[in-house]
């Protein structure tokens, strides 16, 4: 025991008085954190990462904004960080990239290097270049042997001037063939993904193309290596032909084990699960070290391993979505670090090295845009498309800048003539996408409609097949009648608001019974060009009483993975498999619309959102554009119950309540839980639509999931339905009050109630505040006219609707309107059977918002069959109003403001009046649990 006690004691003597250890109290004790330890280097690493992030992440913001692909930001990033840049501070390169470090920076580098070639494998699909073999082909041999060829030519003047003689001639030839006749394809599908050109024939093309151009590249690049490698030629050909048996090998029996591992394990049906993650990784590094080991370099070995996944159940993109991330954000930018680290762009310092940098910029640029552009043009394609399709095939950015690396690595290439091709291949990047716009614009584009070879296309702006050009004659009177609607379907929780907008619009069958017919007789509604059927005659044709064209919105991201989906579904495929297209088409088939209805699937960036269904109303010639929307999530404090009379909540779902929901977006066509899916991004996509749409639009407020988990709609009977109209002017309401009209005159089993709200003089103190605070407002809201008119030219995707300066002429010429049309309809001189249904009355009160919302309970009581009421009409019950926006009879901000105090909303308030109005915005912050549907006119109706 006392040899027990003996070690104790002497332990305890070592731990707590000894000071021989080496000191761990780290800053606090003194020590600088960025001194570099071999013992511990994971200190100045980090503080390396974050610089590097950093840089890169700022120089990423502002490039984004001239459309740049974030590759650009990296190398510049890299290349300031070195000794062009930062290098040059006193001290930076000593305490942030000192020598020391740069081996464990270059092993995280190029780990991140062997997944990124991984992912690039991943990427490539052989399909693509089988349905596109005969241009594709064509055009990549010929962007690939012209360039090589100026390459090695580039590269006898450039070997004698700068290159050391201990370098082999041949090898510094292969390097610069290699380096000029290479495409970035991954940087490729970026900036093809950018520009919108993925699903047109020059896009197509160039995909294929980059496809067969990459895995010849890297071929190429094996080859190089190997050479240099190797001590003699009989060593090259051993070094290739093992490096060939390890591909084959690969490419076959692990090929073959790989996928039945992942039909075992359900990873094709389910996702890659845990385990196959864990072969797919062991398999990646396996064949990366024996790439490496057998005298090629490892990159290689990760680019055969990306090839041989599975690419069935998307579980190729699967694996790119777990990985792409980390590789993008983490390790990519230290290679490009890496590789700014060894380019001085100082060392171009005389005339003659400018003179062959000039000389190396144009021949690659002319190689690659000569070739493919000539094989383009003899392919078929016109001049324009055949020099976009050479201009593309010119990006070089990543790719070529690996090649550079490992030059320079094997110390083939100079620091000076690396320097020469990283300015080049920055350059050539940085010029493709300005090109690309000037030479292909959207109005010259030609989009795919069918898969395979033969590429059957229409022009942007022609008529579709599907396109229904109107020869109707409007009549029922001078009603303007809309029947060419657009339908835009961006994530599922907005279904149930959209198929019960689309049986509100749905016209009454020709054959169905009108119940409200005296003497129970029926009357059938003929519509369109009929004829009377003869004996012997075929059936007459019957135009559709109603057009859908449903848009299906796809948000694509700058991630790899959303270019694989696109890439690997062609368009005919989505219209086939999307299950919102599925199940909304389904619900027009069975309400009898199916013969008027085509559906369209886009997949664009968010910013190209509002833009893209503008394009799709002006193509399909579309009256009024349909969109569903569930408002942000408030605080419900109470809620209206039977007779007007406040009652405790419901309990309310769980919802998500992530502070960052508001800042960052989830997805237009993501998927995601809750009420919070309705961000504050969202919201503005829906005021880029109001403001950028050359048609009519109604949004759909769907509160019926939004208020509750429950349906508040049960019991309701199958088709009828009650519209609520508050009148208070201006060509919003007018819209809204003639689309009310029209619904009623299409089906005998929608009613109405239209109630025009006057503002009259102030009867009370609160009213009088109110009034006065409404002047003022009134008085800011005219002098933010003139700037929100020139805001809105200056940037065209200002996010709400102008309709122009108001002045005393067009605020009476609108009063004259709304009189004319109310009175038309309110007191008509020859009433129409339908407005038997539309009941019309007028209201004076010096609140009107708050009057409103008491009409709206009140009504809204009388059609819901859960209050148990004997009196009660089993409808659906919606309020329609106009966004009034600008050009508004009344200013009803101080009066919403004081609507959002009362019931708690101002948290999220102001995000839904700019969307949707103050009429709208005090009706859905009351708590109201009504839908609601708001309209906006045309802007050239509104004018």
């Amino acid at each position: 025991m006392r040899e027990f006690s003996d070690a104790v004691i002497s332990l305890a003597s070592s731990s707590l008085w000894s000071r021989e250890a080496d000191e761990q109290g780290g800053l606090l004790s003194g020590q600088d954190p960025s001194v570099f330890s071999v013992k511990d280097p994971l200190r100045l690493w980090i503080i390396q990462l974050g610089v590097i992030i950093l840089t890169t992440q700022l120089l990423a913001l502002g490039l984004r904004r001239i459309r740049q692909p974030k590759v650009i930001a990296e190398v510049i990033g890299g290349i300031i960080l070195g000794p062009t840049a930062f290098g040059r501070i006193p001290g930076f390169t000593q305490h942030i990239f000192p020598d020391e470090s740069h081996s464990y920076l270059s092993l995280t580098a190029n780990i991140g290097l062997c997944l990124f070639l991984f992912l690039v494998g991943l990427e490539i699909d052989s399909g693509v270049i089988k349905r596109n073999a005969r241009l594709s082909i064509t055009v990549a041999l010929a962007g690939m042997t012209i360039p090589f060829g100026l390459g090695a030519a580039l590269s006898v003047p450039l070997y004698n001037k700068f290159i050391e003689k201990t370098v082999q001639f041949t090898h510094f030839m292969l390097f610069t063939g290699v380096a000029y006749s290479i495409t970035a394809f991954p940087v490729l599908c970026r900036i093809l993904t950018e520009l919108k050109l993925l699903d047109t024939t020059v896009g197509i093309v160039v995909l294929s193309a980059g496809v067969g151009n990459d895995i010849v590249g890297w071929t190429l690049l094996a080859l190089s290596v190997a050479l240099v490698n190797a001590g003699s030629g009989l060593m090259a050909l051993w070094i290739l032909l093992t490096c060939v048996g390890w591909t084959l090998f690969l490419l076959f029996p692990v090929k073959l084990a790989l996928h039945w591992l992942a039909r075992r394990t359900g990873s094709i049906e389910n996702g890659p699960t845990m385990f196959f993650m864990t072969v797919t990784m062991l398999i990646l590094f396996a064949s990366a070290f024996m790439t490496d080991i057998i005298g090629v370099h490892a990159i290689f070995g990760a680019f055969v391993a990306g090839l041989i996944v599975p690419r069935g159940g998307g579980l190729a993109i699967a694996l790119t979505e777990k990985l792409e991330d980390i590789v993008g954000i983490v390790f990519l930018p230290l290679y490009f670090t890496l590789s700014g680290l060894s380019t001085d762009l100082g060392l171009l310092d005389d005339g003659i090295t400018w003179g062959f940098t000039v000389a190396i910029c144009a021949l690659a640029y002319f190689g690659k845009f000569g070739g493919c552009t000539l094989a383009a043009r003899f392919a078929g394609f016109n001049w324009r498309e055949s020099s976009t399709i050479g201009t593309l095939m010119s990006c070089k950015g990543l790719v070529e800048l690996i090649v550079l690396n490992v030059g320079l690595t094997a110390h083939i290439l100079s620091p000076r003539v690396f320097a020469m091709f990283v300015l080049e291949a920055l350059l050539l990047t940085f010029m493709t996408t300005p090109v690309v716009v000037v030479l292909y614009p959207p109005e010259m584009r030609k989009r795919v409609t069918t898969t395979g070879p033969s590429f059957g296309h229409v022009d942007d702006g022609e008529l579709g097949p599907n396109r229904l050009k109107s020869s109707r004659s409007h009549h029922d009177d001078d009603l303007d009648k809309k029947d060419r609607f657009l339908v835009v379907l961006d994530r599922v929780e907005h279904l149930p608001g959209i198929m019960s907008l689309t049986q509100l619009i749905q016209p009454q069958p020709a054959n169905a019974e009108d119940q409200s017919q005296p003497n129970g007789t029926s009357a059938r509604r003929v519509s369109g060009s009929q004829r009377p059927s003869t004996p012997g005659s075929q059936a007459p044709t019957r135009e559709p009483d109603m057009t859908l064209d449903a848009l299906r919105l796809i948000e694509i991201t700058d991630r790899t993975s959303a270019v694989m989906k696109y890439s690997s579904f062609s368009t005919d495929v989505l219209l086939q498999t999307d299950p919102l297209l599925a199940i909304f088409r389904t619900f027009a088939e069975l309400g009898g619309s199916s013969g008027g209805l085509s559906s369209e699937v886009k997949m664009v960036p968010y910013e190209d959102l509002a833009n893209c269904v503008k394009e799709q109303a002006e193509e399909k010639d579309s009256q009024m554009v349909l969109i569903p929307w569930i408002p942000p999530s408030y605080n419900q404090s109470h809620v209206h119950g039977e007779d007007g009379v406040d009652v405790e909540p419901p309990t309310p779902r769980h919802t998500s309540t992530n502070p960052f929901e508001s800042l960052f977006r989830s997805g237009i066509g993501g998927q995601s839980s809750g009420r919070n899916q309705s961000s504050t991004l969202h919201s503005q996509f829906i005021r880029n639509v109001f403001a950028q749409c050359p048609a009519d639009v109604m949004l759909y407020i769907d509160q019926d999931q939004s208020s509750s988990g429950a349906s508040v709609t049960k019991g309701f009977t199958a088709g009828k339905h009650h519209i609520f109209l508050p009148f208070f002017g201006g060509p919003d309401d007018r819209l809204a009050l003639e689309f009310v009209v029209q619904l009623c005159m299409a089906n005998s089993r929608v009613s109405g109630t239209v109630v025009r709200l006057v503002k009259r003089e102030a009867e009370s103190n609160l009213a009088g505040d109110v009034r006065r605070d409404e002047k003022g407002e009134q008085l800011a809201e005219n002098e933010r006219a003139n700037t929100l008119t020139v805001a809105s030219t200056i940037h065209p995707t200002f996010p709400d609707t102008v309709y122009g300066n108001v002045s005393t002429q067009t605020r009476l010429q609108s009063d004259t309107a709304d009189n004319v049309l109310w009175g038309r309809y309110a007191t008509p001189p020859v009433p129409h059977p339908a407005l038997a249904r539309i009941t019309f009355d007028t209201v004076h009160t010096p609140l009107p918002i708050h009057t409103l919302i008491e009409h709206i309970v009140a009504a809204s009581a009388t059609f819901r069959p859960e209050r148990r009421r004997h009196n009660a009409t089993k409808a659906r019950f919606l309020v329609m109003c106009g966004r009034s926006r600008r050009l508004a009879v009344e200013n009803h901000h101080a009066e919403v403001k004081a609507v959002m105090e009362e019931h708690g909303n101002t948290d999220v308030g102001g995000e839904v009046r700019k969307t949707v109005g103050d009429v709208a915005a005090a009706i859905v912050l009351s708590q109201c649990t009504v839908n609601v549907a708001v309209v906006q006119a045309s802007h050239a109706t509104s004018d």
